[in-house]
């Protein structure tokens, strides 16, 4: 009996070791996103800009220049609001400028990229967030005496970083295609 269990083992462990084992590689999160068209906003506000046309609008209630892009598919949100400049553009750039910081908790790095645009008379910032923080990418963009625009990226779930990255890349990049695309609506002359 002893020898059959004996021959039986080395059996096992012969032909277990005749395969070649090799580490596995590291692996990386292949979503694939559809590639993005993106069609002008239509509202009745001061500026237009491209949103991807896979994304929903979700009005909020009461202001037509405030609302938000759904992306169903990434259970993802950027949330778009409009100021009109009245004597508080300080404010306005402080408060857009502070948003990102109270992340840190949360966050790895936070970089600031200036935008500017002098054909479209825009200006303004984009920010990335890296890390677990709740907001992935914010900005802001204003002509400096009428307008201030501001949109942030937040996900409907705990964030974690590693997971939401190929998601919070894909928003980010309709993030700058609104920020390149924004135009302010002339406002007729009164005479």
């Amino acid at each position: 009996m002893r020898n059959i269990i004996g021959f039986l083992l080395c059996s096992i462990f012969f032909w277990g070791c005749q395969q070649d084992y090799r580490p596995k590689p590291k692996g990386f999160l292949a979503l694939n996103y559809p590639e993005a068209e993106y069609v002008s906003l239509s509202r009745d506000c001061p500026y237009t800009f491209k949103i991807n046309e896979d994304a929903v609008l979700k009005s909020v209630v009461g202001d037509p220049c405030r609302f938000n892009i759904e992306y169903n598919d990434l259970k993802g949100v950027i949330y778009i609001t409009y100021e009109k400049v009245e004597d508080n553009l300080e404010k306005l750039l402080s408060d857009a400028q502070n948003l990102p910081l109270k992340h840190t908790i949360k966050a790895d790095e936070i970089f600031g990229d200036e935008y500017e645009n002098e054909l479209h008379n825009t200006y303004g910032m984009l920010y990335t967030v890296t890390g677990n923080a709740a907001s992935q990418a914010q900005f802001y963009i204003t002509d400096s005496t009428d307008n201030f625009v501001t949109g942030s990226i937040y996900f409907q779930r705990t964030p974690n970083y590693d997971s939401i990255y190929p998601a919070a890349e894909y928003l980010k990049d309709d993030m700058k295609k609104m920020m390149e695309t924004l135009q302010w609506k002339k406002t007729p002359e009164i005479n």
